[in-house]
């Protein structure tokens, strides 16, 4: 979201980091691109300005970033946290075209009782089926969540998907569900081996 074309304009950065950077930005035929692996957090951050409809501006902010050391890597700012965002998700898999996703720090998740998945935005109370174009429309977005008992267990030493807990395993398929994306990867901790491929 922070792509200079297609992020969430003024708040941008100032070149492309979609997929379509690779192309402009490193010279490669847009047709040797093959699978494009959306990489995601299972919460969503923010540096800096910008709207961010599920920040939670709380306890659980405080302590996704705090858990997940949440700091700008080159400026060192505090990264701003909230629950996981679908509709920012679905955004970027229109614009990129993910063939598959892998969701990372999942294991940042492990203390929290109930975890929450935005899957899409409201205005004026009813859904709306397009992201919204400008800072002043996403002003008046509501969102509307799922809400999933937490799994309160430490899953860092998690190797094959089918031994996650239960409710991380519906976590991930929720995504996968709402997205009607495939997850390829699930990430664990931050070892190179934490890394989970997974077969849904």
């Amino acid at each position: 979201m922070l792509d200079i074309d297609f992020g969430t304009y003024p708040y941008v950065t100032s070149s492309n980091c979609s997929i379509g950077g690779v192309c402009t930005g490193l010279g490669i035929p847009c047709r040797a691109v093959g699978d494009v692996i959306g990489v995601v957090k299972a919460y969503t951050t923010r540096v800096g300005t910008g709207v961010l409809p599920t920040e939670q501006l709380n306890e659980v902010g405080e302590k996704l970033q705090e858990i997940g050391k949440e700091f700008g890597v080159t400026t060192g700012r505090r990264r701003r946290c909230g629950w996981l965002d679908l509709a920012v998700v679905k955004h970027t898999a229109m614009i990129n075209g993910y063939s598959a996703l892998a969701i990372t720090k999942l294991d940042i998740l492990d203390t929290f009782k109930e975890v929450k998945i935005c899957t899409r935005y409201l205005k004026d109370g009813k859904p709306i089926s397009y992201f919204p174009a400008s800072d002043e429309e996403m002003q008046l977005i509501e969102v509307e969540y799922v809400t999933l008992e937490g799994w309160c267990s430490d899953i860092t030493g998690v190797r094959q998907f089918e031994h996650l807990p239960d409710n991380a395993k519906k976590y991930v398929e929720i995504i996968q569900s709402q997205l009607n994306i495939p997850v390829r990867y699930v990430g664990v901790g931050q070892s190179r081996d934490s890394v989970i491929n997974v077969s849904i």
